[in-house]
């Protein structure tokens, strides 16, 4: 029988995240009594990134997934669909009309992994330093709406807002939220290094080699106390230079489970089998793809450059020719199917036009072809980025109108240089911090946003922003929201590219597999458990 298993949402999930690298094992489901999953991702030590893993700096999937293992949240996204619900604390809400003023009582006896108690001062140490540290990831902007933090004995903590943030419990279940010992971590600088101490269900394990994280080992935490079932004791991550690698290693009974990044071969060929030993599980996903311009950058500082590629690249073609039935199109920064999604660049240029393009560029006065180079991560979206790169290349060569070529750099370096601005054009994929329309826009489009961007545009940032958030019901905000990327369709800062499905594999001892990720890309090793083969 095909051993394919659909995980269906209430509403529709996020795609795979990133797991935490690590090296060799004891074995899989053949030897040992740890779960062992795979990844084809690493992670380094360097001057540029010294702090990879400190809460009040991490801001990738892969490294917030060690978090969430590890640095227990206030609140916390739950198993399916829906709003955050309770984790360290016992009960948190606004207590206001306005969305303005938050607070959360905490459970009683809670205690950080070394048996220290955990108290609501705790709580506030931890957000304030992630503010007044202000890392150059851009994570705390997360955080700009607290205005105070005010406690009320050890288990009360109340958030004074500066203005109305209906997506602030989503914020307070991000790991930028997470609690910290103020006698593990220093409140004027970051911790160096993979050290990670928490109060989550599990305490984490690294061995590391020449600054890079060749093992990572989460043990299960005895002194836990929050709402998660743990169903293991154990889970070793281990990473693989190739998907193909990683792969074998699931064939071999030397893993148990790999998930990012699988390639588009592997995951055909496992959805067409009819091996019984081992299960591919398909989810429906949000992770997007997308364009990123540098917009002070000479190439395409001048807005018909970026709007003359707008209008010609066919993403049609990009997603069949290189990811097939496991993605889908993209118009616009918000998936389909988020509350507030409009296809605003199709809209507004519908389907790609060559001549369209040229006319742009004509009445602009830009000389074609306009010549650039499309920069991309080999080592952190998947083995197919090359291949994606490739095609959007040609398909703006081919216009005439453009004369491009590519560039792959590793992540540890690739991620700072696009900050810094040494790109003129670079891919990077998103993977939702929480699931709500304002954290596909905000993090691009406000200030202290991730990417660094020069692109600035106020009536989004001083008016469409803070009206989208004062709107408790979602669907209210959907008229500020179409704006924003309305706006962004015309101006184009950002080129969104596709979204796609959520893939993983599993020896079919292993269960838990279908809630392994939850609907905001969360990775909750917690799930996972072995049980009877076949």
């Amino acid at each position: 029988m095909n051993r394919k298993t659909l995980v269906l949402a209430a509403a529709i999930g996020l795609l795979a995240p990133v797991l935490a690298g690590c090296g060799d094992t004891g074995g899989g489901s053949g030897g040992g009594d740890a779960i062992v999953v795979g990844t084809t991702d690493r992670f380094t030590v360097s001057e540029e990134e010294p702090a990879p893993v400190d809460p009040a700096y991490a801001y990738d999937v892969g490294t917030w997934n060690m978090l969430r293992q590890t640095v227990q949240t206030l609140l916390i996204q739950p198993r399916g669909d829906g709003e955050p619900v309770p984790e360290a604390a016992e009960s948190c809400g606004f207590t206001d009309t306005g969305n303005e003023r938050y607070s959360c009582t905490l459970r009683e006896g809670l205690k950080f992994s070394d048996g220290s108690p955990v108290t609501a001062a705790d709580v506030k140490f931890s957000i304030e330093r992630a503010l007044s540290i202000q890392s150059d990831s851009g994570v705390f902007a997360l955080l700009s709406t607290i205005d105070t933090i005010e406690t009320k004995g050890d288990r009360e903590v109340i958030f004074h807002l500066k203005s109305a943030d209906a997506t602030f419990p989503y914020k307070l279940s991000t790991p930028v939220a997470g609690i910290l010992s103020e006698k593990k971590y220093d409140k004027g600088k970051l911790r160096e290094g993979f050290d990670v101490d928490g109060s989550g269900p599990y305490t984490l394990e690294t061995e590391v080699e020449d600054g890079e994280l060749v093992r990572a080992t989460y043990v299960k935490n005895p002194s836990y106390k929050g709402s998660l079932e743990v169903g293991n004791d154990k889970v070793e991550m281990r990473s693989f230079e190739s998907a193909e690698a990683m792969g074998q290693a699931l064939e071999d009974d030397d893993i148990d489970v790999m998930s990012r990044s699988m390639s588009p071969e592997q995951i055909r060929e496992l959805g067409n089998d009819n091996e019984d030993a081992i299960d591919l599980v398909e989810s429906p996903g949000l992770e997007i793809r997308y364009l990123v311009f540098n917009t002070k950058a000479p190439s395409v500082e001048t807005k018909a450059v970026r709007q003359a590629m707008a209008q010609v690249i066919n993403r049609s073609e990009l997603v069949a020719k290189v990811y097939g039935s496991q993605a889908e199109p993209l118009y616009s920064l918000v998936p389909a199917t988020v509350t507030g999604h409009s296809n605003a660049f199709f809209n507004k240029y519908g389907d790609p036009d060559v001549s369209k393009a040229r006319q742009m560029l004509e009445k602009a006065g830009v000389t074609t072809p306009v010549k650039m180079t499309l920069h991309y991560t080999t080592d952190h979206y998947g083995p197919a980025t090359k291949a994606e790169f490739e095609q959007l290349s040609k398909q703006l060569n081919d216009s005439g109108l453009f004369d491009t070529d590519i560039k792959g750099a590793a992540w540890e370096t690739f991620r700072p240089d696009g900050q810094k601005g040494k790109f003129d054009v670079y891919g990077m994929g998103w993977f939702p911090d929480y699931p709500d329309a304002d954290n596909f826009l905000a993090p691009f489009l406000d200030e202290d946003n991730f990417l660094n961007s020069p692109y600035a545009n106020s009536e989004i940032r001083k008016e469409l922003i803070p009206e989208s958030r004062r709107q408790a019901d979602r669907l209210s905000a959907a008229g500020s929201l179409n704006d924003i990327q309305d706006i962004v369709a015309e101006d184009v800062p950002v080129l969104p590219l596709w979204q796609g499905k959520q893939y993983s594999a599993a020896r079919d001892d292993i269960t838990g597999t279908a809630y392994m990720l939850n609907s905001s890309s969360t990775l909750q090793l917690w799930e996972l458990g072995r049980g009877v083969s076949g």
